[in-house]
C-alpha cells in the first residue's frame, strides 16, 4: 500500500484503538480519528481523561486502525497541538456534533486536546500476511 491509500483506508475506517503507557502499564482504549493526510495523523480528547495526562508523560504511542480483514498499526510519537483554527474546524464539523454540550457549557477551551502522530510508520496484516515478515512503511 502507499501512504496516500494508507491514509484514506484510515479515514473510511476513523474508529482505531490507541495504545499508550500509563507507567509501566501499556493502557489501550477505542478513540475516532479527526482525520489522517500528509499534515499527520489527528484526534482529540479531553484534558480530562486518563489517557491525556498519559501521552503527555509519554508521547510514544500505537494506534490500530481495522476494516475489511485487514489491520493497520501505526507507530510513532504524539505532539500536542495548540491550534485555535483547527480546534475551531474540530468543533464545526458535522462529525463532532457530540462536542456542542462542551461549548453549551462554556468549557469547550479549556477541555478539547488534539494530538497530532507524527514521526509515524504504519504496518499492515492480513489473514493472507499473518506469517510474512512485517515491512514497516514510513509515513511522515
Amino acid at each position: 500500500m502507499t501512504k496516500e491509500e494508507i491514509f484514506q483506508f484510515m479515514n473510511e475506517n476513523p474508529v482505531f484503538y490507541l495504545a499508550s503507557m500509563d507507567g509501566d502499564q501499556p493502557r489501550v482504549r477505542g478513540m475516532l480519528l479527526f482525520r489522517a493526510n500528509e499534515d499527520g495523523i489527528i484526534f482529540h480528547t479531553s484534558a480530562q481523561k486518563d489517557v491525556y495526562a498519559q501521552i503527555r508523560n509519554n508521547p510514544k504511542a500505537e494506534l490500530c486502525f481495522f476494516g475489511n480483514g485487514m489491520q493497520i498499526r501505526v507507530t510513532g510519537e504524539l505532539e500536542y497541538v495548540q491550534d485555535n483554527e483547527l480546534k475551531e474546524e474540530i468543533y464545526n464539523h458535522p462529525s463532532r456534533k457530540f462536542l456542542q454540550v462542551w461549548r453549551e457549557n462554556g468549557i469547550s477551551d479549556d477541555i478539547l486536546r488534539i494530538f497530532n502522530l507524527r514521526k509515524a510508520t504504519a504496518v499492515i496484516w492480513t489473514m493472507e500476511t499473518n506469517f510474512a515478515e512485517k515491512v514497516p512503511i514510513s509515513l511522515f
